[in-house]
């Protein structure tokens, strides 16, 4: 969503038009998240789906909706700027999402902990992983072992850590699926 598409829908005559345009590209967008980032993908999905529900009830007007949909296409394309920021590969900040879903794991450990912890999980896993992890129980059970060592080791809240081994296995099943992670053949 580049700025002179935001200009464009926001200098349209026919509003609903581009508010339609403007959800169902975003729409795209966050579903084009959905195969790298799940955390981001779902927060998006409901934000949006939030500010459809109060333009339907009447809550909110065309422009506000259009405005609203604007800012969610700048925070969309800021989110990019935040894995840089971060020094994260696109991989290593859908983890660190995926670990930093809970507030108080953040508070805990602080976000150059859960950096260093997103970049060994993506390491170790890639390392880990085989391509039909995902269907063998057993595969997912050491994965899921794998997982629980690494949290434990960087004192990831032990209360926190079911939740967010499977936030981990859920993003490394999504980034194997659409080819983001590499398996070892095996």
């Amino acid at each position: 969503m580049s700025e002179e598409f935001l200009a464009e829908i926001e200098s349209m005559e026919h509003k609903n038009l581009a508010l339609e345009a403007l959800r169902k590209q975003l729409a795209g967008e966050i579903k084009d998240r959905q195969k790298r980032n799940v955390v981001e993908a779902k927060t998006f999905s409901e934000r949006l789906e939030a500010a459809v529900a109060r333009y339907h009830a009447n809550a909110i007007t065309s422009l506000e909706m259009i405005q609203e949909l604007i800012d969610m296409a700048k925070d969309l394309k800021a989110s990019v700027q935040r894995g840089d920021d971060l020094g994260l590969s696109e991989e290593e900040l859908a983890f660190y999402d995926a670990l930093a879903q809970n507030q108080s794991a953040v508070e805990v450990l602080g976000n150059e902990e859960l950096r260093k912890l997103a970049h060994v999980l993506v390491d170790q896993l890639q390392k880990n992983v085989t391509v039909d992890w995902h269907l063998k129980e057993s595969a997912r059970a050491k994965l899921r072992v794998l997982v629980r060592r690494i949290l434990k080791k960087y004192g990831y809240p032990p209360d926190l850590a079911p939740v967010a081994i499977n936030m981990v296995l859920s993003q490394a099943e999504t980034l194997l699926k659409w080819g983001g992670a590499r398996p070892e053949s095996g």
